[in-house]
């Protein structure tokens, strides 16, 4: 398929590109796309876990040993110690440890998300292809002025460039509603996270051969 070309100016250049149809025009009926979508999106959030939670548990407890209380005829529990998680203060039962909470998932299911996230996008028309661009200098105005072409400014947007521009990184970088990405780095979880996404000529290149 072909989608119209636009500058930073928000104008409409007159070209087109051309998007591979298996990237950004899937049937998202066939298949299990909504669970692949799933797979993978839980694994990129688990992977983000750092694991490292952690409560004391009875053996950890700074405290007496002195059983409190004889074993019978107090009308009460058989609690033990001090340390016992009966009391204020005592251990956890069965707390978090720390963990590992990665998980594994094929190349190829990864890659189908992608494209299956994309085409999503595509299809809500949340994609706007645009020549390739610079700033001259790392403004935050820079990009600022650009979202504002697009009516993006209070959009969540993510910048799509072939390869890493420091100028357009630092601009964007104290844009909490903004996030720049290459092209090799898409995830579905990073495209489907967002209100708009604007992708280079460059980038579009790349995004086909996914």
């Amino acid at each position: 398929m072909e989608v119209a070309v636009f500058n930073i100016k928000g104008e409409d250049t007159g070209r087109k590109v051309v998007l591979n149809d298996e990237v950004f025009g899937r049937d998202l009926t066939k298949g299990n796309a909504e669970h692949t979508l799933y797979l993978d999106v839980k694994q990129y959030l688990a992977n983000q876990r750092q694991g490292t939670h952690k409560s004391k548990e009875r053996s950890e407890i700074s405290g007496s040993t002195r059983k409190l209380g004889r074993q019978k005829g107090g009308g009460g529990a058989r609690r033990g110690d001090i340390n016992s998680p009966l009391l204020r203060g005592g251990a956890t039962v069965f707390g978090p440890r720390p963990r590992d909470y990665r998980s594994k998932l094929n190349k190829k299911q990864k890659a189908l998300a992608r494209r299956i996230a994309l085409t999503s996008r595509l299809a809500d028309q949340k994609i706007i292809v645009v020549e390739n661009f610079t700033f001259e200098a790392p403004k935050t105005k820079s990009y600022i002025s650009l979202a504002k072409n697009f009516k993006l400014e209070d959009k969540k947007v993510l910048l799509v460039f072939a390869d890493q521009d420091q100028n357009v990184l630092l601009s964007v970088r104290n844009v909490p509603n903004a996030l720049m990405a290459q092209a090799k780095d898409l995830n579905a979880f990073t495209v489907l996270n967002t209100d708009a996404i604007i992708l280079t000529e460059d980038s579009v290149n790349v995004c086909n051969e996914f």
